[in-house]
């Protein structure tokens, strides 16, 4: 079997959406924090020797051969601590979309070129020129800190397209055509081939049974909380789990043909996708990356038309420098890191930090039934006694008497209920299927049926609407105990809704949110869970390909989409959707695809995130207003607009600037909250 489509190389797996996280496609977290501890060392000898802006602060000193000292730190420094700046800048301009990286990169580059030009200057000539030695290596280590403390504050993205590669063994056991088994690598396996599937394991590939019997698990695949019985020409998916029966499937679908593959190829594309969101900070990056620019050379030209080309020189590059984010690079960085904090307390793994930026306002939120809205197990949600005489452990003792002999999901889960209470079932004799109706025999010398609602009415026999109510409106499956044709008991079930959904989903339709399901389970269970829950807005029998089309709509028509789910059928759907949240029970795949994990499996807790990537949003927008207020005041007083009545930026008072702005950006950061 090829497993070319495993293969990651070439595709965008990133979960960090904005053009300032290019560090993260080249550099592992250990790598980098080596990386910034490294600039670090290399930086404080040079703000200790060099001045900031022309000014020497108290702190500082020089000694003969200490600018050669700085010269030969600042260079390394450029390219060893500025490579992710400008690696991201050169994919910006690559695209056409300069951001973050390129203001960055600007302002680092022109800071060396100008510094070594400077250097030259007052080493080998008579005239002294401004270095900007100190401003190189303070920015550069700023924003590695910036980038640092954003990486160390959202948990590293993993892999969902690893995660799904993972489902599939490793080895097989295959049927050679003299009818002996071999183990094999599941690379050599080709469509028409006969492999063996024991008990327990999961299906190596698509196929169709040509031998045993067995009950299916395609929950984490499907959707489907109930285990499938599956035979002879039944058709089976890779990644499900065999029951307790052992089969022996024909190979239909390898390599790009298999189901697997196929969800895989919908993660990656939906993740390369969503991947061209810009970040705020980007855009502001953008706008001050062309205001910088402009002004810089505008700033340039009419000094040099005044005559003064070293003056000229020195405003250009001022511009530039002063341009750089230095309170920007830590602007959202500081707020991502305090918003994560929060969220590790309320219950929420934040993954991406784009999801905080894009969770601010929500049209739609999409759910999936199971697991997500309900627990995600078919089993036993009641026993009911309707016959005094007898005790619910008679009761239990009469059903499983039937139902152990039965090779079926509702016998698998009343089975495993009778287990839990410790209950020792009687014998039964003459046991017999009835088909479309239920089962029979004799037990205790009676004649016991366990039968369904239908059978029940065929026989003129009635049990009270309340009884059944509760039962019903959850959509769970109820099968009746009968003894010599007499109403003795019930027993319920189904794929219970978590108690706390009902609340969820009014919380959300006071919030002016739409409540949309979108399951793979059967349409009939899909619309009692939705009544239940008061969801008008419901679909079902959904493959993994419908739900993301539906999500991929949703988003083409401009609508904000939270997207709620826990399975591999899921996976597609939250990489696409605008904000993607994994219940944290869910599958490997589901947690990796999607960008916030519900760590407590809790649906309520995504009321707190709304909450959190509002206040957020908020704490960010102010950071930014902050953080590029600054430039948006320095810029232009650098360049000079105000020589005309004898007012000039100097150097030093910008940098001053730059310090108090970054200094109110981290106290505004600190300052978020949410209510409890």
């Amino acid at each position: 079997m090829s497993h070319e489509h495993h293969s990651h190389e070439g595709m965008d797996h990133s979960q960090h959406h904005g053009a300032h996280e290019e560090m993260d496609h080249s550099m592992h977290h250990g790598n980098f924090k080596q990386k910034f501890w490294l600039s670090l060392a290399l930086a404080i000898p040079i703000l200790f020797i060099s001045p900031m802006m022309g000014v020497d602060l108290p702190f500082q000193f020089q000694f003969p051969g200490s600018e050669w000292l700085v010269l030969i730190l600042a260079t390394i420094l450029f390219i060893y601590g500025g490579q992710p700046f400008l690696s991201g800048a050169k994919m910006e301009l690559k695209d056409k979309n300069p951001a973050m990286m390129t203001l960055i990169s600007m302002g680092i580059t022109v800071a060396y070129l100008y510094s070594l030009y400077a250097f030259v200057i007052n080493t080998f000539t008579h005239q002294h020129v401004m270095d900007f030695f100190w401003e190189l290596a303070s920015l550069i280590v700023i924003m590695l800190l910036g980038h640092w403390i954003e990486m160390n504050a959202v948990a590293n993205a993993g892999d969902a397209l690893k995660k799904l590669a993972e489902l599939l063994p490793d080895e097989v056991i295959r049927i050679k055509q003299n009818g002996e088994q071999e183990t094999v690598s599941l690379q050599m396996v080709h469509e028409g081939d006969v492999l063996v599937v024991r008990a327990g394991d999961k299906m190596p590939t698509d196929g169709v049974i040509e031998k045993g019997t067995s009950i299916v698990d395609e929950a984490a695949v499907t959707g489907e909380s109930r285990g499938v019985v599956k035979q002879v020409d039944d058709r089976v998916i890779g990644g499900s789990v065999n029951g307790d029966g052992t089969l022996q499937i024909r190979v239909t679908g390898t390599g790009e043909s298999g189901y697997l593959a196929k969800v895989m190829e919908m993660v990656r594309k939906a993740q390369a996708e969503k991947s061209k969101l810009e970040a705020l900070s980007d855009k502001v990056a953008k706008g001050l990356f062309y205001i910088a620019l402009a002004v810089g050379l505008i700033a340039f030209i009419v000094w040099l038309i005044l005559g003064d080309l070293p003056l000229a020189l020195e405003r250009m590059v001022t511009v530039f420098i002063i341009a750089c984010p230095h309170a920007l690079g830590l602007a959202i960085p500081l707020v991502v890191a305090r918003s994560t904090s929060i969220a590790a307390k309320n219950g929420l793994l934040l993954k991406n930090r784009m999801a905080l930026e894009n969770g601010h306002h929500v049209d739609k939120v999409l759910l999936d039934k199971t697991g997500t809205l309900t627990e995600g197990s078919f089993s036993v949600t009641g026993v009911d006694v309707i016959d005094t005489n007898y005790s619910i452990e008679e009761i239990l003792k009469y059903i499983g008497a039937l139902e152990v002999s039965a090779n079926h999901p509702i016998a698998k889960g009343i089975m495993n209920y009778i287990k839990e209470q410790n209950v020792s079932f009687y014998e039964a004799t003459d046991e017999m299927n009835i088909t479309g109706v239920g089962l029979q025999g004799i037990v205790n010398n009676q004649q016991v049926k366990i039968v369904n609602g239908k059978e029940l009415a065929r026989l003129g026999l009635d049990v009270s609407k309340e009884t059944i109510q509760k039962y019903q409106e959850q959509g769970n499956t109820i099968s009746y105990l009968l003894i010599e044709e007499k109403i003795i008991g019930l027993i319920a079930l189904g794929d219970q809704v978590k108690p706390e959904a009902k609340a969820f989903i009014s919380s959300l339709k006071e919030r002016g949110i739409e409540p949309v399901m979108l399951t793979g389970d059967n349409k009939e269970a899909a619309e009692n869970v939705a009544r239940y829950l008061g969801i008008t807005n419901f679909q079902g029998g959904l493959l993994p390909e419908d739900k993301e089309a539906i999500v991929a709509d949703f988003t083409r028509q401009g609508q904000r989409i939270v997207m709620v789910g826990d399975g591999i059928n899921d996976a597609p759907s939250l990489a696409r959707a605008t904000v993607g949240v994994a219940i944290g029970a869910g599958t490997d795949v589901a947690l990796d695809s999607a960008d916030v994990v519900l760590t407590n499996s809790n649906p309520e807790d995504i009321l707190r995130f709304l909450d959190l990537a509002k206040q957020t949003r908020r704490k960010m927008v102010q950071n930014l207003w902050w953080g590029a207020g600054y430039n948006l005041l320095a810029i232009p007083l650098a360049a000079g607009i105000l020589a005309p009545i004898g007012i000039v930026l100097s150097p030093a008072v910008g940098a001053v600037l730059m310090s108090l702005s970054t200094i109110i950006v981290a106290l505004n950061a600190m300052t978020l909250t949410i209510k409890k």
